[in-house]
């Protein structure tokens, strides 16, 4: 019996406390609770850099906020129930237990939640087009298809080596860009240049994933990047993933546009070292599953400092 079904058959005996407690803990395992820094870190970066230049739409914030963790959590179920369906979450892979693989949860509620989850996404969606234009149908529309085509439709583009790709361009460029354009309806450069090493350490997330997953997503027939570039490629890809945010972090700064304050996100280098040396050492699941947390920790992180760094430098200058 695998470790799903095990919790399966736990999750039905007890008290009525203990089966919800067992429920809520599933579907808190369906969301995928570590991967939420990945939608949270971009738009507190972009928020910053309106913040900084003197604009703020609370109202706006919060929805671009929860926005991106709904098609978060969405694209994890999305990609929970159609992995389950193509036989990819198989009982020999290292990652935590996926819910629909596992038996714990029918198919049809997690596509049930899929749903319900992306459609609260799109209820913020209506509220950021109401106050900040059209032009956001668009790429709400996108990102949205971009979570389900991850694992999903004819041809899922996460089985073919480009989900690192997707995942710099909606959890980097988009995110960032967008969480500013809420605010200011405008895009300078400078919001697409603090993008980028927000979306190379969003892409780091997933390439640990994919490191882990290496064997396993080859067996299943999942063409992922790790997959195609092989463990030790893809090992030093996200090493460069992880120094490039570090040095791209300051560039507005270089160009005369912000102020020194954006190496603040430099004091993060001492989280990063030691998980860079664990992601080109390692194999086992249990480390690498710790240090894809500690990825998406270290993203926040440096995210954290980041937004810090572009508040104390003004946002953006003239």
């Amino acid at each position: 019996m695998s470790a799903g079904r095990t919790i399966a058959a736990e999750s039905h005996t007890g008290t009525p406390t203990t089966k919800a407690s067992s429920a809520v803990h599933i579907w808190l395992m369906a969301a995928r609770l570590r991967t939420l820094p990945a939608a949270v870190a971009p738009v507190l970066v972009g928020t910053s850099l309106a913040l900084g230049s003197g604009h703020l739409r609370p109202l706006a914030f919060v929805a671009a906020l929860l926005g991106a963790v709904f098609i978060q959590v969405g694209t994890n179920l999305s990609n929970d129930y159609s992995d389950a369906r193509r036989g990819a979450d198989t009982e020999d892979r290292l990652g935590p237990v996926r819910v629909t693989a596992g038996g714990l949860v029918p198919p049809s509620r997690v596509l049930f939640a899929t749903y319900v989850t992306f459609g609260l996404a799109v209820l913020c969606g209506v509220y950021l087009v109401a106050v900040a234009g059209w032009e956001l149908i668009a790429v709400g529309a996108a990102s949205i298809l971009a979570g389900v085509l991850y694992t999903g439709g004819p041809r899922p583009y996460g089985y073919e080596g480009l989900g690192e790709l997707f995942v710099f361009l909606f959890f980097g460029i988009v995110a960032v860009s967008g969480s500013y354009f809420v605010q200011v309806q405008e895009l300078p450069w400078e919001a697409y240049a603090c993008a980028v090493p927000v979306g190379l350490l969003a892409s780091a997330i997933l390439v640990v994933n994919n490191v882990r997953d290496l064997e396993t997503d080859r067996r299943a027939g999942k063409r992922t990047l790790a997959v195609r570039l092989g463990r030790a490629h893809t090992r030093t890809l996200y090493t460069a993933m992880v120094a490039g945010a570090f040095l791209l972090a300051p560039l507005p700064w270089l160009l005369g546009s912000m102020t020194a304050w954006l190496l603040l996100p430099w004091c993060a280098i001492p989280l990063a070292i030691p998980l860079v040396k664990v992601v080109r050492t390692r194999v086992d699941g249990p480390t690498l599953n710790g240090a894809l947390a500690r990825t998406g920790a270290l993203q926040l992180m440096f995210c954290l400092l980041f937004s810090a760094g572009i508040l104390v430098s003004g946002g953006i200058g003239p």
